[in-house]
């Protein structure tokens, strides 16, 4: 993107999150208004879409209506905002609702991602319209990976073990497709496990601290329901993370792919534990739930971002108890506010 700042020479440079009111694309909205004022932010939405991640920078940002599975309101959109940059980051992003909803995860995914670089591709040709894309794959696409293939590199072999991650291939390969094809200036990322506040309740982290808000509460019995404690996961915090799609978009190079995560490493069991010390309830009792057991899981991933550093100079900067604490006051806010 540093051409595009050039070409720009201190206009106004318009981005474009698809998934702002998401968990990730309400901090990074929040993350380039608060960093970069020659950065005009606009959001891609459905018209259903809740508000609520956004509410503090609703008269910051411009929101666009459509649906990435309507081709017309993607080229409309495209046709009239003009984005420099656009961050892809909207997705059916749940593991487990992936088993239960596989067309609806691939329709989403991979069909939504070729409307929007279709969309790019028609414009380009039309009017040499050419914005640089972060397509955001994920780590899950690696699949099941053996102990002498980590650290985990771009290079390893994809083997998808959920409908999820068969989209996030989908969505990665259009990404390459599109830049070989037609030099579509996609950037692709496979981020790892990311986290904090305002992440959704199904996901591991936040789910473990809204059952220990809820018990400090008064709300719930003092009992943790867990799924697999023995998956090794690298963490990272999500305001790490758009600080390094920020750092992507400028430095790294179209048609190529990067790791992003984080260093803190261990057992979803021993998360778990860090974030029982951090409860005022103590005698907390885990208890495996059999409904959160996957069909198939992913139970290793640690990754190599050699690669990303190498362009960027990034590195996480949040400790990872930080992570965990603001997660859990955010839970704990979140049920004060709502006795």
């Amino acid at each position: 993107m540093a051409a595009i700042f050039d070409e720009k020479k201190g206009q106004i440079v318009r981005s474009l999150i698809t998934g702002i009111t998401g968990f990730v694309g309400s901090h990074l909205a929040e993350y380039i208004l608060e960093n970069h004022t020659e950065v005009e932010v606009g959001g891609f939405v459905r018209w259903r879409s809740p508000k609520t991640n956004i509410d503090g920078i609703l008269n910051k940002i411009t929101l666009y209506y459509g649906n990435l599975q309507d081709f017309p309101s993607v080229r409309n959109m495209l046709a009239s905002y003009k984005p420099d940059v656009i961050f892809h980051l909207a997705a059916q992003s749940y593991v487990d609702f992936s088993f239960l909803a596989p067309i609806d995860t691939l329709e989403t995914n991979i069909v939504g991602t070729c409307n929007l670089l279709e969309a790019v591709k028609q414009l380009k040709q039309s009017d040499s319209y050419n914005p640089v894309i972060h397509v955001c794959s994920s780590s899950e696409v690696y699949g099941q990976v053996t102990e002498d293939e980590v650290p985990i590199k771009e290079s390893n072999p994809l083997r998808p073990a959920s409908p999820y991650a068969v989209s996030k291939v989908g969505e990665d390969m259009l990404a390459l497709q599109y830049w070989s094809s037609w030099k579509i200036q996609t950037i692709r990322s496979r981020m790892f496990t990311h986290t904090g506040p305002r992440r959704g309740e199904v996901f591991v982290v936040s789910n473990f601290a809204k059952q220990i808000a809820m018990i400090e509460t008064g709300l719930a019995e003092p009992v943790v329901k867990v799924g697999n404690l023995d998956s090794v996961r690298t963490f990272s915090d999500v305001r790490d993370a758009v600080r390094a799609y920020w750092l992507l978009v400028n430095k790294c190079q179209p048609g190529d792919v990067y790791n992003i995560g984080g260093d803190e490493t261990m057992t979803i069991g021993q998360m778990l534990d860090k974030l029982l010390e951090l409860s005022t309830a103590k005698n907390i009792k885990v208890e495996v739930d059999p409904a959160r057991l996957r069909p198939s899981d992913v139970t290793l991933q640690i990754p190599c971002i050699e690669k990303f550093q190498k362009l960027t100079n990034w590195k996480p900067e949040i400790p990872f108890e930080k992570t965990l604490n603001d997660t859990l006051e955010y839970w704990r806010n979140f049920y004060e506010k709502n006795k």
